[in-house]
């Protein structure tokens, strides 16, 4: 199989409606197919992580990985975390969903609550929602002044740069859905009773802004797609394909890590002795 980081990658302009969301790229089976082949990539998935989390506990490694997602409401972020990250083993994840800042964020840089949260060595974050926010939502909402929003694109850069640069890998995943997938989740989610809690009604208001989020995305895909932070558009019309892409590329991230076990830190054969008296 070919890396399916490479075939979602994006680097340059990219125009997001002639990206259909419902496309299938590096993957040529069924909806069935892909939820069979998802508790195997799990299984990977659950060993690769312990053989990080088990660095990271030794102290023999600085490697740390974290996967960001970010899309428009409904895209799945949520059902990401549930689908994906429930695949590994909760002791080695750290999950954050950024909301609004708080007060105490905002007399800060807005860059501050990220660094907060990112991983430590041996593990793997997961934010719903990041430090993107601050170039989308405060774009298109006009949160701070526009030459402020031109600067925080480099600084973001910046940010990611030196991530990487201390041992940090990030797999950036934008969940592409389009308005019609957008409607069809909302219209669910008012006629189901236990959905009426996911839904609210100031979505139909970011909605009504939706060329100016997509433009926003653009600007985003384009200035923040850089050789050590790349960012992947998913394509997540088929909530299957969402599931076993970002699973897949997870995967693909932590086997080339290329870790080792620890070695043992005392004398083994000391310590075989020692317990066959007991």
């Amino acid at each position: 199989m070919t890396d399916l980081r490479s075939t979602l990658a994006t680097t340059g302009p990219i125009d997001l409606a002639a990206h259909p969301s419902d496309a299938t790229p590096g993957f040529t089976g069924t909806k069935r197919d892909a939820k069979r082949l998802l508790p195997e990539i799990g299984a990977r998935l659950m060993d690769l992580q312990e053989l990080l989390f088990a660095n990271g506990r030794a102290g023999t490694t600085d490697r740390k990985v974290l996967l960001l997602l970010q899309g428009m409401d409904t895209s799945g972020k949520g059902g990401t975390l549930r689908h994906v990250a429930g695949l590994v083993d909760p002791q080695g994840l750290a999950i954050t969903a950024f909301k609004a800042p708080t007060d105490e964020e905002r007399e800060h840089d807005f860059l501050w609550r990220i660094g907060r949260r990112l991983p430590e060595p041996g593990m793997i974050g997961v934010f719903d929602r990041s430090q993107y926010e601050d170039v989308l939502i405060g774009r298109v909402r006009e949160l701070a002044p526009a030459d402020e929003i031109e600067q925080r694109y480099e600084q973001i850069n910046a940010f990611e740069r030196e991530f990487t640069g201390g041992g940090g890998v990030l797999l950036k995943c934008f969940l592409h859905i389009s308005p019609d997938d957008q409607r069809e989740r909302l219209a669910e989610r008012l006629e189901d009773p236990t959905k009426f809690w996911k839904y609210n009604p100031a979505d139909l208001d970011e909605r009504s802004l939706w060329p100016q989020y997509q433009q926003a995305y653009e600007i985003v895909l384009e200035r923040c797609s850089t050789e050590y932070a790349p960012w992947h558009v998913v394509p997540a019309g088929r909530k299957w394909y969402r599931n076993w892409a970002i699973a897949t590329m997870l995967g693909e991230t932590l086997a080339e890590l290329g870790l080792d076990w620890p070695a043992a830190d005392f004398d083994v054969e000391e310590q075989k002795r020692r317990l066959a008296t007991m």
